[in-house]
């Protein structure tokens, strides 16, 4: 069963969309294995980042993933990289479709509300980053024989 790490950043937090936001995942199927609420420290927010470290924005990415809490989580189910990036919607809010979570509540671009895994190998590295395999719990809902074929 494929897995993706998502984040609720510190503005969805602020703004009080962490039910609604995980509301969506749930209610498309997917099950919800790891989850924390945690102030983001610099080195962690580093490490996250880190593909971006050359660039001039990388500054002010971990200055606000550190500027408030976030809520990290590890979903499972088939396929869930792919249908997480649409429910979550385009980078940019202004650009995000109607009915993604960014689409929905974005405002901007340095605001976008939840990061989530682009591909299987960065959410293999982001899991790994964010939590211990003993923080994953290993469980299906009795509801995924209606679920799955």
């Amino acid at each position: 069963m494929e897995r993706t790490f998502l984040a609720i950043k510190p503005d969805g937090v602020q703004r009080k969309l962490v039910g609604e936001i995980i509301r969506r995942f749930e209610t498309k199927g997917f099950t919800l294995v790891g989850l924390k609420f945690l102030q983001v420290s610099k080195e962690l927010a580093e490490q996250h980042y880190g593909v971006h470290r050359e660039r001039p924005f990388f500054g002010s990415l971990v200055e606000f993933i550190t500027s408030g809490p976030v809520v990290a989580m590890v979903w499972e189910g088939d396929g869930v990289i792919a249908a997480a990036r649409k429910i979550i919607g385009a980078t940019n809010p202004l650009t995000a479709e109607p009915g993604t979570i960014r689409g929905d509540f974005g405002i901007n671009i340095g605001r976008n509300l939840i990061h989530g895994s682009d591909a299987p190998e960065t959410a293999q590295q982001e899991v790994a980053l964010w939590f211990k395999d003993e923080e994953l719990v290993n469980w299906q809902p009795h509801i995924f024989p209606w679920l799955h074929e």
